[in-house]
């Protein structure tokens, strides 16, 4: 069975920082993709960041130039580093992988779900 194991949520003033981290736990043959979205009360899942095996990124336009995803290859985890943080920051963040068990196909896999409270 594979896990996406998250960490690193709480609450947090206005202008300040949190660091989410993401560890994939079970056997696994390889991750692709691997991203982070949120989720606020009343509103749709968002895209917040992504990140290849590369390390290619991607964020939503919100985001730019106050978080920023980096992955630890060996280590199967990825992290949100988020800065300069806002009341509207304010969610429910969830880390998604696209990982393949096996080697011959990938699925989507989906953190439990971290919360994020930002006051003002």
């Amino acid at each position: 069975q594979v896990q996406l194991l998250e960490s690193g949520g709480g609450l947090v003033r206005a202008g300040g920082s949190l660091r989410l981290s993401c560890a994939v736990d079970g056997s696994i043959f390889s991750i692709n993709a691997m991203g982070w979205y949120r989720q606020a009360p009343g509103k749709q899942r968002e895209l917040v960041a992504t990140i290849t095996s590369d390390g290619s990124t991607n964020y939503a336009v919100s985001v730019k130039g106050r978080f920023t995803i980096t992955r630890d290859n060996p280590k199967n985890t990825v992290y949100l580093q988020m800065n300069s943080l806002k009341p509207e920051d304010t969610a429910v963040y969830y880390c998604n992988a696209y990982i393949s068990r096996w080697g011959y196909h990938y699925s989507d896999y989906w953190g439990q779900g971290t919360r994020v409270t930002v006051s003002s």
